[in-house]
């Protein structure tokens, strides 16, 4: 097999620009952890140069049998380090145990679900280099105040620092998307524990961000039963608050 049909229902939109390839991969060189996984390798862009570097335990997971198949053909290498599986339902620890990178070409359709999924899993990903949406790159980079500030932007950025590093055009892709794309990058921080009820502080976010328009005092009037709401907080909209609001707020309605 030599080629491999890109395909809508994946979201695959196959990089083809060898100098791009080189910046994503240059991206992880001189982090500290040598467990490297690469999410959807496709037509082995990337996966082509990570093999070529050599203090890396490099890993790549394909829910595509076309891709899985080419990749298997073509770097022969991998072994069994090529993974047949779907990363969303795929339990990293039943591989991995040491703290780990992940880097790939996200397919644009499940973006987000990879970042929740990375989320459950933060204390075995250090870091992420990923290339996605642009606008979603800029979603999870926005600070509080601004109004593509949302879900994933609060959540991911408890967890991680975020660097935005390039944008890249459609002319780079088969097919061509409709819209730009970026690389962040996403570097684990020192935060270990939240300083409040996890659960709830997820809950919170995610009900906040639901009805963004509206105040805090409306949007979690389903869990301010029976509650006061006269802290001037509640009279604020979710994208008014940064991690440290939402951690305060968390703990004032646990404390209840």
């Amino acid at each position: 097999m030599s080629y491999v049909r890109p395909k809508k229902s994946l979201g695959q939109h196959f990089l083809k620009d060898q100098n791009i390839a080189q910046k994503i991969v240059d991206a992880i060189d001189g982090l500290p952890q040598k467990t490297v996984l690469e999410i959807g390798p496709g037509t082995g862009v990337l996966t082509s140069l990570l093999l070529k570097k050599e203090d890396i335990d490099f890993y790549a997971i394909e829910i595509d049998s076309e891709a899985y198949e080419y990749i298997q053909a073509t770097y022969p290498l991998l072994g069994e380090k090529l993974i047949f599986r779907n990363f969303l339902k795929f339990d990293l620890e039943e591989i991995f145990s040491n703290p780990m990178t992940i880097i790939g070409n996200f397919p644009y359709n499940i973006g987000s679900q990879i970042f929740f999924k990375v989320l459950a899993n933060r204390d075995l990903v250090m870091n992420v280099v990923c290339m996605l949406q642009k606008e979603v790159a800029e979603r999870i980079k926005a600070s509080h105040g601004n109004k593509t500030y949302g879900i994933l932007s609060v959540l991911l950025q408890t967890f991680y620092d975020i660097d935005y590093l390039f944008t890249v055009g459609p002319k780079v892709f088969d097919p061509p998307p409709k819209v730009n794309s970026a690389v962040i990058h996403l570097k684990r921080n020192k935060r270990d524990k939240l300083g409040c009820n996890e659960e709830l502080f997820f809950k919170l976010v995610k009900l906040g961000f639901n009805q963004r328009r509206k105040t805090l005092r409306n949007s979690l009037k389903s869990i301010l039963v029976n509650l006061p709401t006269d802290n001037e907080i509640f009279g604020k909209r979710p994208e008014q608050l940064n991690v440290e609001d939402f951690i305060y707020l968390t703990n004032l309605i646990d404390t209840e």
